[in-house]
């Protein structure tokens, strides 16, 4: 077996152990005598994988009893227009930080159904920060404020979480779930989709307090409605089956690992590994502001296109691929989730070196 380093930005790299086992388990799942791609949503053995999935979430990332964990499709994408339409009451007003790509179009959907107010953005300097946010800043008659909490294309974190008083916190967690702790009671509704740091892509997760369900406005279609899926413990219609049972698998190595804490400090060594590289490199330089850092994706440069061509070129051959960086930012960029091991940003750190030798 001859497997790269795959520092895509998503769909991403997955644990080994958790792609052994999923092989292990193709044909034959337990003693059910089906794989769980051929498994009816409403057998036994399923709905089995479904509930340990949840459980397992909520154990992790401990999710308090009064939120929902739903288990959708449509990809975060389908979260923007799900968001207003499950949140807008009769003001129909959010606010918005814009800090990507992302943030930007979530923004735009929203206002296709009420106000949705941009409060800050850092679109001046291509995303390389964060916008200091302060509390007077929001509207505290908003329906709810709106952050994209780690943006993949241009490597930003919010390292703090903005305070909303009463107003509901809405967080993007796509490519930074459970990666690090995060205090879910701070937020009234936690999306994700899992192709980044929790399944293949086709799942969605949703995590939304109880009290924000049953409320969308008349025009909500019926599938885009939290209180359909919250109602039919996400059952509705057929769930993306074989993604959350690799969802599970990927829960049940995170907590054999020893959990959230245990991957943060893993994530922190690769992170600043790679960081302290760049900060010292007389070839290559991180994009991004040092205190709003990614954990999980790392945009750098050379400052010569013809120099970054060559190296995503010799990278590829070498065994490090998708290292090619967004189109809207150039050069290049290293995702390093979870599943990516402390020894692959070794390897790539050692090979960056070796080519600053050969090039600068």
């Amino acid at each position: 077996m001859n497997r790269v380093y795959n520092f895509s930005a998503g769909p991403s790299m997955l644990p080994l152990a958790v792609l052994e086992k999923a092989r292990d388990e193709m044909v034959c799942y337990g003693t059910s005598g089906q794989s769980v791609m051929e498994m009816s949503h409403r057998s036994k053995d399923y709905q089995a994988i479904i509930d340990d999935a949840e459980r397992l979430l909520r154990s992790v990332m401990n999710i308090p009893d009064n939120y929902k964990v739903l288990f959708l499709q449509g990809g975060a994408s389908s979260q923007f227009a799900m968001i207003p339409m499950n949140l807008y009451s009769e003001k129909r007003k959010a606010d918005y930080v814009v800090t990507g790509q992302w943030a930007k179009k979530a923004q735009k959907e929203a206002a296709r159904y009420g106000n949705a107010r941009i409060v800050a953005s850092s679109e001046d300097k291509t995303f390389s920060y964060i916008p200091k946010l302060t509390a007077d800043m929001f509207d505290s008659d908003a329906d709810y404020v709106h952050i994209c909490m780690n943006n993949t294309i241009y490597g930003t974190r919010y390292v703090n979480i903005p305070e909303t008083g009463n107003v509901p916190l809405v967080g993007d967690i796509s490519s930074m779930i459970l990666s690090q702790p995060l205090d879910v009671t701070k937020f009234g509704v936690l999306y994700a989709g899992a192709q980044k740091n929790m399944a293949p892509a086709g799942l969605t997760i949703a995590i939304v307090r109880e009290d924000l369900i049953g409320n969308a406005i008349d025009i909500t279609p019926t599938m885009f409605d939290y209180k359909t899926h919250a109602d039919n413990g996400s059952m509705f219609n057929t769930p993306p089956c074989y993604c959350i049972y690799v969802a599970k698998l990927v829960l049940e190595w995170l907590e054999s690992i020893g959990g959230i804490n245990a991957i943060y400090d893993i994530n922190l060594k690769k992170a600043n590994m790679l960081y302290d590289f760049l900060d010292n490199s007389s070839l290559f330089r991180g994009t991004v502001v040092p205190e709003d850092r990614s954990l999980m994706n790392v945009p750098f440069i050379t400052g010569n296109d013809e120099l970054d061509a060559k190296f995503v070129k010799e990278s590829t051959a070498a065994g490090f691929v998708n290292l090619k960086g967004h189109r809207s930012v150039g050069g290049m960029r290293a995702s390093i989730y979870n599943a990516m091991p402390i020894e692959g940003v070794e390897a790539l750190v050692d090979f960056m070196a070796k080519f600053e030798k050969e090039n600068a």
